[in-house]
């Protein structure tokens, strides 16, 4: 007797443990659950990733069973790309030798190696996923960027082996390309980067995003591409495991001390999550009220541009305490998170902006603390305006950033805090949107194995048709 064998995914993503950063966290959490909902994970990642950010911690969650092949990158180190990068000279703005050496090489780049670096990971990730896909059978393809050069690797693979793909926009394509740094995108990129889009998406059986208008966003990619395929948003989440024992009430001290009213920022500040409206708003309270502005300590934890650091520094001529942190692993981010009064949730007000709903929102849900969101009104408000203490700007508002947090640090004074009953935020939990994708992953199989049995039957049908004699008419009247 024959036992069936259980779904196999595989996922193709450069940014993979011990990667770190919050962009590893969708796919490592998809993996962790998905055997859950009778599916097995591959991966084909990286072996040498040219990333800034390592978090072994994060390998943990990778259950028994996932199949994971590394493959080499022909990339430079992160150390040389950062040395070109123009993030790091960002407080050097008048004209020098080496500033103009490192622009034309960042030009170069852009325009030879498309859509990214990560292209030079292609020769040899290409090679080792077919080996795997041979030697192991699989159901379907999941390609996950950014790197968006994974999208094409995804559907090379998916070409070569007729296995159905989903292509995971976790970040749309043509946002990043606006707002990533150093990409200075010309006329020729913009050329080249939606062909390569194009080519992309015409092999996806499904385009799948992290928000309702991201997703129409892409669909609408397809569409232009001649692929009327199916969208669909599957939201980022938390993992309740990774916040076990660590008590939602427990206030840590990481530098100014808990007698202020402490407002965390954990993750990246560059220009698409700048906190120059913050900044500018903590400046007007203080100048206003010097004793309220000492009530406040704002602290960053992540990666900060130059630009950024310097929008900071201007906190030096207020009583506000500021704290900053490198980049720390994620427990310790969970505990900053569970340490803070509010969470401060930062997105530019930027063309597109509206659609974006950062990762790390999901995980400032799961620490059961107050959000401070200053964002455009968009998708990211829609989610969390119901959850308790919500407070939501707009960062052009800087006057009313400033009055909100007056109104903050008054509620701190108070002893306010919200009971843990009031956080209704299940549906966010990476179990029950592994779910989603189990099910997602499901009916595109079906509907790719239909579709292949109608093709090999009205193929057949054409060969099993009585040929026409030569000068006689098909035509209902035998006209010849």
């Amino acid at each position: 007797m024959s036992t069936q064998r259980s779904h196999r995914v595989l996922f193709v993503a450069y940014q993979f443990p011990p990667v770190g950063g919050v962009g590893v966290h969708r796919v490592t959490k998809f993996v962790k659950y998905l055997p859950e909902f009778g599916w097995q994970s591959s991966v084909l990642t990286v072996s040498n990733p040219s990333v800034p950010l390592h978090d072994d911690s994060l390998l943990r969650d990778i259950p028994v069973g996932t199949i994971i092949r590394r493959a080499k990158t022909l990339e430079p180190g992160y150390a040389l790309k950062s040395a070109v990068s123009g993030a790091n000279g960002g407080r050097q703005s008048q004209w020098s030798p080496k500033k103009l050496i490192k622009g034309l090489a960042r030009k170069a780049a852009n325009t030879v190696l498309q859509p990214d670096s990560q292209i030079l990971w292609h020769r040899h990730a290409y090679r080792e996923g077919i080996k795997l896909l041979t030697d192991t059978p699989h159901d379907a393809i999941i390609a996950t960027g950014p790197p968006f050069s994974s999208l094409l690797l995804g559907a090379r693979l998916s070409r070569q082996t007729g296995l159905p793909l989903i292509l995971d926009y976790r970040d749309e394509w043509d946002i990043s390309n606006a707002y990533w740094e150093n990409k200075g995108q010309g006329p020729l990129s913009n050329w080249i980067q939606k062909r390569l889009q194009q080519r992309a998406v015409k092999q996806a059986d499904v385009v799948l995003a992290t928000t309702p208008s991201s997703a129409a966003a892409v669909g609408q990619v397809a569409r232009q591409a001649n692929n009327l395929v199916r969208q669909h948003y599957i939201y980022n989440g938390f993992d309740p495991d990774d916040y076990a024992g660590q008590g939602t009430a427990s206030k840590q001290d990481y530098g100014a001390g808990t007698s202020r009213f402490r407002l965390s920022f954990i993750g990246t500040l560059w220009n698409l999550n700048s906190v120059a409206p913050v900044v500018e708003a903590l400046q007007k309270l203080s100048q206003k009220n010097p004793q309220l502005g000492a009530e406040i300590e704002l602290l960053v934890a992540g990666r900060r541009t130059d630009e950024q650091n310097a929008l900071l520094d201007g906190l030096a001529e207020t009583p506000v305490a500021l704290t900053r942190l490198p980049f720390v692993s994620h427990q310790e981010a969970v505990e900053l998170m569970q340490s803070a009064d509010a969470l401060l949730m930062l997105n530019s007000d930027l063309p597109k902006a509206q659609r974006i709903i950062n990762a790390k929102v999901f995980e400032y849900m799961a620490a059961q603390r107050p959000m401070f969101v200053v964002a455009p009104q968009g998708d990211v408000w829609d989610i969390v305006r119901d959850l308790p203490g919500t407070v939501l700007c707009t960062p052009g508002e800087t006057d009313g950033i400033a009055e909100q947090l007056a109104i903050q640090v008054e509620q701190h004074r108070l002893g306010v805090r919200y009971e843990e009953s009031l956080w209704d935020i299940d549906r966010f939990h990476r179990r029950s949107l592994t779910g989603e994708l189990a099910q997602l992953l499901e009916e595109t199989v079906t509907q790719a194995n239909l579709e292949q049995t109608l093709s090999q039957l009205t193929s057949q049908s054409r060969k099993d048709a009585p040929k026409t004699q030569p000068g006689i008419s098909e035509s209902p009247g035998g006209e010849k």
